[in-house]
């Protein structure tokens, strides 16, 4: 945020046109990335049925985006740092607008998951890049106006991308299933391309920017291995599936070694020796990856289980979307008056919603909205906290590193969340469906249950906002991030 205020001063401001056309650019990026990170938790029993792959395929189409895009999203921006965030942006908004008709052409499910990796490779270049890109072209004075608009665009697309897709899956247009919700992205991202490369200005980078390369492979090696391990143990615990969960803790033992030791590590060292961020840091893995499972548990349950077609399952679970949004806004006004208390608010939800939908798991229909509306405004009441409040002790000069450093986190959480708790799902469906649902609400509370005792590690309250520019940017980093989830739930 620092840099991005350093930008907005320092350059001169482009005409209000221009402004508000690079801020629809942005905005859509964002909202590509959004949607497709999660449309595949509709989708994912249609495209098994026409390509199989069975269960190992639904779990990977979820984990292989966002594994790739929170393994690589700290050294995008390093990269748009070092070689210009125009050539960044541009570079992979058009991989990803690639990535995405190899999605929809995919033959064969390895196909379809090596390119769903790729999806998440170029938009962890892409998401980087917006916010120093406002930040160079609108004026300090005003930049609180352009983030103020994340919110409420993130929340609309969040509840209303994944029932367009829902339908799209339903429409089956012109024979082609589940894959124009890939391919549509060659008419959004396409135009987004178009408008990018007329209006974004350019910028030199800083070529001494360090990137941490191979931080980043073993980081990423070490998430193949433990996801790899996970979804080949929901068909049996072999040797193969525990070779690939040990290999995965070997490379993560080096990853953790290369942080204390290089130049420039993907997480700073005197960051894991705060108190309260280490603490927020693991409270966030066990919170994000529960309810990441649990939102993809849930989507496969209303189609296997009760029978829904993907445009009513991402109708039925609204209310939960819902009340993610919803809470997510109210706890922005309440986060520096109540601090961690709603963190403990959010996960008693969370858990109070998982207890109502275990006693109603063989029904659909409205007697299912109370409780997804309460792990929805527990969901939102979390996400909306957790994070802020982590960083409320560290210092001024290490909000960047820990910000880029929490979001990475969260995107690799929801990769294995899906992966561990779906593999439950799987295992224990073999005795039924609503027999797999509750014990994969079991292994969602008590993991939340487990969070409980962390809280009261965390700092007292949230970090504050100085200017209108820094509350701005809070708001729609927060927004988006509950934007993310609202769109998971879908």
């Amino acid at each position: 945020m620092t840099q991005i205020l350093r930008n907005a001063r320092d350059t001169p401001p482009l005409p209000a046109r221009t402004r508000w056309a690079v801020l629809a650019v942005v905005l859509a990026a964002d909202v590509l990335d959004l949607l497709d990170g999660t449309i595949t938790n509709i989708a994912a029993p249609t495209i098994t049925r026409d390509l199989g792959g069975g269960a190992g395929l639904v779990q990977w189409l979820g984990a292989a985006y966002a594994l790739a895009l929170g393994v690589l999203l700290v050294p995008g921006g390093r990269l748009g740092d070092k070689y210009g965030r125009r050539r960044l942006f541009l570079t992979g908004l058009a991989g990803f607008v690639a990535a995405s008709l190899a999605c929809g052409l995919a033959p064969a499910p390895a196909f379809l998951v090596a390119a769903r990796l790729v999806q998440g490779a170029f938009g962890a270049l892409l998401v980087p890049q917006g916010f120093g890109i406002l930040g160079a072209t609108w004026p300090r004075e005003e930049i609180g106006k352009a983030f103020s608009l994340f919110g409420p665009v993130m929340g609309l697309s969040a509840v209303g991308g994944p029932i367009l897709a829902g339908f799209l899956v339903d429409a089956d247009l012109a024979g082609l299933g589940w894959r124009p919700m890939f391919l549509i992205n060659l008419l959004l991202g396409g135009a987004a391309l178009l408008a990018a490369a007329r209006l974004l200005p350019r910028d030199p980078g800083d070529p001494s920017v360090r990137v941490d390369g191979p931080g980043s492979a073993l980081l990423g090696g070490a998430m193949l291995g433990l996801l790899g391990g996970l979804i080949d143990g929901s068909a049996g615990w072999t040797a193969r599936p525990l070779a690939l969960l040990s290999l995965g803790l070997a490379l993560f033992a080096a990853f953790w070694h290369r942080q204390r030791t290089a130049a420039e590590p993907l997480i700073r060292p005197t960051l894991l020796r705060n108190r309260g961020f280490t603490s927020g840091l693991v409270l966030g893995v066990l919170t994000f990856a529960a309810v990441a499972g649990l939102l993809y548990v849930l989507s496969l349950h209303f189609q296997r289980g009760l029978g829904r077609s993907p445009a009513g399952t991402a109708l039925g679970l609204i209310p939960l979307s819902a009340g993610i949004v919803v809470a997510s806004v109210a706890c922005y006004r309440l986060i520096h008056t109540h601090g961690r208390r709603l963190v403990v608010a959010g996960l008693l939800l969370i858990l109070a919603g998982c207890g109502g939908l275990a006693l109603l798991a063989d029904r659909g229909g409205p007697v299912l909205l109370p409780p997804l509306l309460l792990v929805g405004l527990g969901m939102g009441t979390c996400f909306g906290t957790v994070y802020d409040i982590t960083i409320g002790d560290i210092a001024a000069e290490e909000a960047g590193s820990a910000s880029g450093s929490l979001n990475a986190v969260q995107q690799l959480a929801n990769a294995g969340g899906s992966a561990g708790v779906t593999s439950v799902y799987f295992r224990a469906a073999e005795g039924g469906e609503s027999h797999g649902l509750l014990v994969s609400l079991a292994v969602v509370a008590g993991t939340v249950l487990l969070c409980l005792p962390l809280v009261r590690l965390l700092p007292g309250g949230a970090a504050g906002h100085s200017t209108e520019a820094e509350q701005g940017g809070g708001h729609s980093a927060e927004a988006e991030q509950a934007a993310g989830h609202s769109a998971e739930a879908e």
